[in-house]
């Protein structure tokens, strides 16, 4: 059989189109959806995420304001900036644009963003309300995960699954968005013994890690289905955890990077800022 390469631009693309109607639809009842970006120092890889989402925003129509600070600013001002920016009545999302330069990246930092504007899902409300499932948006890269496994026709229930990286932005909220759709769920963190077995045993592996070559062929049983979400530079090229020449020899679906889960993710952000404005709306 085959080996299906994931076109993630395709199904962002799809995602999009669904996504300007709607905005069309909130602009004819005097809604104009808006996201916030925040972005500290000068992190290249930021700004070419940073520019991707603009692209997509004013793509679909929805208003985008980039609030870019310097790399020494201090854990408490950078906070009350991010409490001023969300007095913008008009404001149906913000973000903080990940990594922070390392004394920033605190849960009191991304804490700051009021739940009903955090499109991220890193807030410690939104974190509960995803284990709880009650939460009406969800992670964007988690979701594209889940967006991809629902274009291939793949119901997450009852297939083992093996994470690769426990951390906040994809491997622990995916783990609790896969469990709530009964799958078996495998996460491995740095401490975890034996990687290789549990691939093995996997029907479906995601990476989440940001290391080029982590997953080799030799982990991956014949017709799994690998989803790559890691991001790695190596001489200003993008790669993913997945070494994706061989691995796809074996998987029966595989995403590259870049391509694959990237734009998804983009689009996903997108749907929560909509998602939000809708809310907002019926309140």
């Amino acid at each position: 059989m085959k080996t299906r390469i994931i076109d993630g631009k395709a199904i962002a693309e799809k995602i999009l189109k669904k996504l300007s109607r709607h905005v069309a639809q909130l602009k004819k009842q005097g809604i104009q959806p808006k996201l916030a970006v925040v972005f500290v120092g000068k992190n290249k890889p930021s700004k070419t995420y940073i520019r991707r989402k603009r692209e997509a925003a004013e793509k679909v129509g929805i208003d985008f304001a980039l609030h870019h600070f310097p790399a020494d600013i201090s854990k408490d001002v950078l906070i009350k900036n991010i409490v001023n920016i969300q007095k913008d009545k008009k404001l149906n999302g913000l973000i903080v644009q990940l990594p922070l330069p390392e004394p920033l990246y605190t849960t009191g930092v991304l804490n700051a963003i009021k739940p009903e504007l955090d499109v991220d899902c890193l807030t410690d409300a939104q974190l509960g309300k995803l284990v709880m499932n009650t939460s009406y948006i969800t992670p964007p890269t988690p979701t594209a995960v889940c967006a991809i496994l629902d274009e291939l026709h793949i119901d997450p229930k009852g297939k083992n699954i093996t994470i690769i990286g426990a951390g906040a932005l994809v491997g622990k909220p995916l783990s609790i968005m896969l469990s709530n759709m009964q799958a078996t769920v495998t996460l491995c963190n740095k401490c975890t013994k034996n990687i290789k077995e549990k691939c093995l045993h996997a029907d479906i592996i995601v990476t989440a890690v940001g290391k080029k070559d982590l997953l080799t062929a030799d982990m991956v049983k014949k017709d799994a289905i690998v989803i790559d979400t890691g991001i790695v530079f190596e001489k200003g090229k993008m790669y993913g955890d997945v070494d994706f020449k061989n691995v796809s020899k074996k998987a029966s679906a595989i995403t590259p990077t870049p391509g694959g889960v990237g734009p998804i993710t983009v689009a996903l952000l997108l749907q929560n800022v909509i998602t939000i404005a809708k809310q907002k709306m019926m309140l």
